[in-house]
């Protein structure tokens, strides 16, 4: 499924589907822009990350993708199917990226697995954002290159 920008903050979001937002959401991910990304948050947006850890407030969630991009420089969200029911959307498909705290992409840094989200829609904004994946590859990744994981 094409993660193509169907929104412009011109537009009017109460005219776009649940599912359309939530794929606009992943295309800002995608283009790894924090700034962007929050736009399209509500001010008291809820992340919850793949390991249960719960971060709140659109500023809070701003530091922290830029932070996680900063480890993870080339991040990609790939949608293979998406599903809603009234404003809950679900979409199923792989993450991946390389932890690269130094910007240097290092091929044994690399790691994509399956991966599936969960966003609520609120106004035309995105007012929860949900990760489902099996961390544990990156995890390994992180300690053996001498990092540590963080909030993200």
């Amino acid at each position: 499924m094409p993660t193509k920008g169907v929104l412009t903050m011109a537009m009017d979001r109460s005219k776009h589907t649940p599912v359309e937002i939530a794929m606009e959401f992943i295309d800002r991910v995608n283009r790894r822009s924090p700034d962007a990304i929050a736009e399209l948050m509500t001010d008291d947006h809820l992340f919850v990350d793949s390991l249960g850890e719960v971060r709140s407030g659109r500023e809070v969630m701003r530091r922290n993708w830029a932070r996680y991009f900063s480890m993870f420089p080339d991040y990609t969200v790939e949608v293979e199917r998406a599903f809603s029911d009234d404003q809950v959307v679900a979409l199923v498909g792989r993450a991946g990226g390389s932890y690269a705290p130094d910007g240097v992409l290092r091929e044994e840094n690399r790691w994509e697995l399956p991966a599936a989200w969960r966003a609520v829609i609120r106004g035309g904004l995105v007012s929860e954002w949900q990760v489902y994946a099996d961390n544990s590859p990156v995890l390994k990744i992180i300690e053996r290159a001498g990092g540590r994981a963080g909030p993200g």
